[in-house]
């Protein structure tokens, strides 16, 4: 399934109006997917590719998607924070979905970022009781902590913006996995449908360290 129209909407968030877009299911969504889109200052918003390739893909899995122009961002208000004034507006976002679609805050939630997207996605995860993060080309330099070990990580070998063995330094303690996609950039550029994939194959086959079966 993909996403036939994306709404958008000006919501109220901590700094002044949010500008949101959402695709959501005809059916009762399985979660609520919150996509952070990478750095405002260097060109970011929530029409990000690989922004939109995360949303597409978390609808295509039966989650509602839910994307925020940071503050200072498109229609958003206020000024950049480089992170936690970033973080609450993503968290107002998620507010209005739940407000919005799960008023009994039942439906789990999953985090995902896309560089600098994937640092205000572990702030977010300080607040939020996450299902899972989704973190492509994260700009781990930021990050402040471990990660849960279930966390989907996908970088490019050729990235340089953030550099691979940066990557492989942070994830090294952790025992976390990282997949590597060859020959790629920071930006996915011909990639992001194999970066679809990638993430639907692993959502439908490892949970949490166990099997899943297709659908489960």
């Amino acid at each position: 399934m993909t996403p036939k129209s994306t709404e958008r909407a000006t919501i109220d968030g901590p700094a002044g109006a949010l500008e949101i877009a959402q695709n959501i299911p005809p059916s009762t969504p399985r979660g609520i997917a919150l996509v952070a889109h990478p750095h405002p200052q260097q060109g970011g918003t929530l029409d990000n590719k690989v922004a939109q390739t995360l949303a597409k893909t978390f609808f295509a899995l039966d989650y509602a998607a839910i994307r925020v122009n940071y503050r200072g961002v498109g229609l958003s208000e206020g000024t950049f924070d480089d992170g936690p004034g970033e973080a609450a507006d993503a968290l107002a976002a998620l507010r209005f979905a739940q407000d919005r679609l799960d008023a009994e805050r039942a439906l789990p939630v999953v985090l995902a970022g896309f560089s600098f997207g994937a640092y205000v996605q572990t702030i977010v995860a300080q607040t939020v009781a996450a299902e899972r993060l989704v973190f492509v080309g994260p700009a781990v330099r930021r990050f402040a902590a471990a990660v849960p070990p279930d966390t989907i990580v996908i970088h490019g070998e050729e990235d340089d913006v953030v550099p691979l063995s940066e990557v492989l330094a942070w994830a090294r303690p952790q025992a976390l996995p990282i997949v590597v996609f060859p020959g790629c950039g920071h930006f996915f550029h011909g990639r992001l449908p194999q970066l679809q994939g990638a993430i639907t194959g692993m959502w439908h086959t490892t949970w949490r360290g166990h099997a899943r079966l297709p659908g489960a």
